[in-house]
């Protein structure tokens, strides 16, 4: 399973709509409304979480993986070294990354891609990616 910063993840785009996840992937294996009244769908197979934007008329705008097979330009990124991630990154594309530390856990923010490696005891735990948004307010949608 492909992640694409700027796109999606596997076969979904950035832009759709639940019902054309659902017609891809069946129903969710459990979905909830956030504290931004935002539809979150979590499927168990993708090892993914899903966020509909509701301020978007509920289109897919944010993804976080947690699958270990997911691949990120070609390798697999979760269970991997931090360092040697923003390095790899770095030869990608991904040249910055601003980091926020809490706890135990470490934010490696690229704004440029709007991706985010979550990481934990210098590991790659999660990948985080969102809809770019383009000319101050509009999103770029990919569906």
């Amino acid at each position: 399973m492909e992640i694409k910063p700027k796109f999606g993840y596997d076969k979904l785009l950035f832009g759709m709509k639940q019902k054309d996840v659902e017609a891809i992937y069946s129903k969710p294996n459990h979905s909830f409304i956030d504290e931004e009244d935002n539809m979150v769908l979590m499927y168990n197979a993708l090892k993914a979480r899903l966020t509909f934007y509701a301020e978007e008329d509920f289109k897919l705008g944010y993804i976080i993986i947690s699958n270990p097979n997911a691949v990120l330009f070609d390798e697999k990124i979760i269970g991997k070294n931090a360092n040697e991630s923003k390095e790899y990154l770095s030869k990608k594309g991904l040249k910055s990354f601003e980091v926020e530390s809490f706890d135990s856990f470490s934010n490696l923010f690229n704004e440029d891609f709007w991706t985010i490696l979550q990481t934990e005891f210098d590991e790659v735990i999660k990948v985080e990616i969102g809809a770019i948004i383009k000319n101050q307010d509009e999103f770029d949608w990919k569906f």
